[in-house]
């Protein structure tokens, strides 16, 4: 079997996101691919897409150039097993709380070249951000997996220790915004809106709001401009203010952050 460029063992959501978006930013070609995946049916979605999937994980490793992990953590010890000892490519994990030396040593070999990534699910959407650590890669392996990432959004390069911390901001924080957008609709709808206007009016408002962010006005300056002393939204953010929402948000990613910690132990 001649190799691929990229190997995926695991099928799930954001495999399928990363490999969709390569494929439609020209980056790799569906023969280019190879996943590994229990599941037919997820299997199906790879197939439709002309990317080879098969259910044998040391397969797609021994034929591939670069590894990438899109496994849950707790798998990983179960699909060591399988490939530890054998020769292996360039691995990406994108495993939240599972080390560099935590995966070396797992797979017997020190000497691997790894990139740690975090992506988040707006990657399905080509709107991802993904943060990404290196261990032993060459400049050629650098640029692959960059590139790779780019494919499905913003790219930044950090250091490993880092990688827990960004677990818990963008790798879990879409959930943290569906969340505050769900709750805002539904506020809405509490004081007398239909599900349709709040929803339309909610989203539309957090759009508008990025995009002043990008234009990079810093948020204090932001909030100020909206906040009339004595006005509706000077009401608002006094109630923020008495039931802390800053600190709950900060404990919140710190929780995330500690269990992508206990992750790694």
């Amino acid at each position: 079997m001649e190799k691929k460029k990229l190997g995926i063992i695991g099928g799930g959501t954001m495999a399928y996101a990363i490999a969709a978006g390569a494929l439609a930013k020209n980056y790799l070609k569906a023969e280019q691919i190879i996943v590994s995946e229990p599941d037919a049916e997820k299997r199906g979605r790879f197939e439709a897409c002309g990317i080879y999937a098969v259910s044998d994980n040391v397969r797609a490793a021994e034929n591939c150039e670069y590894l990438l992990f899109c496994i849950k953590p707790q798998t990983f010890s179960a699909v060591a097993a399988e490939l530890r000892g054998r020769h292996l490519p360039a691995l990406i994990s994108i495993m939240a709380g599972r080390t560099v030396s935590g995966i070396c040593a797992a797979l017997g070999d020190s000497a691997l070249s790894v990139a740690r990534a975090m992506p988040n699910l707006p990657c399905s959407e080509g709107a991802g951000a993904t943060a990404v650590a290196f261990y032993g890669c060459s400049r050629e392996e650098k640029g692959f997996v960059l590139g790779l990432f780019s494919a499905v959004g913003a790219v930044l390069e950090i250091e490993e220790e880092n990688l827990n911390a960004v677990t818990a901001l963008s790798g879990s924080g879409p959930a943290y915004f569906f969340l505050f957008l769900q709750a805002l609709v539904r506020a809405g709808v509490q004081e007398g809106l239909s599900l349709e206007q709040s929803k339309r009016l909610a989203l539309q408002t957090c759009k508008g709001g990025i995009a002043m962010v990008e234009r990079g006005v810093p948020t204090e300056t932001l909030i100020a401009s909206v906040t009339s002393k004595g006005g509706t939204t000077a009401a608002a953010m006094e109630r923020f203010k008495q039931e802390d929402f800053e600190g709950c948000i900060a404990r919140a990613v710190r929780a995330a952050a500690r269990r992508a910690e206990e992750l790694s132990e």
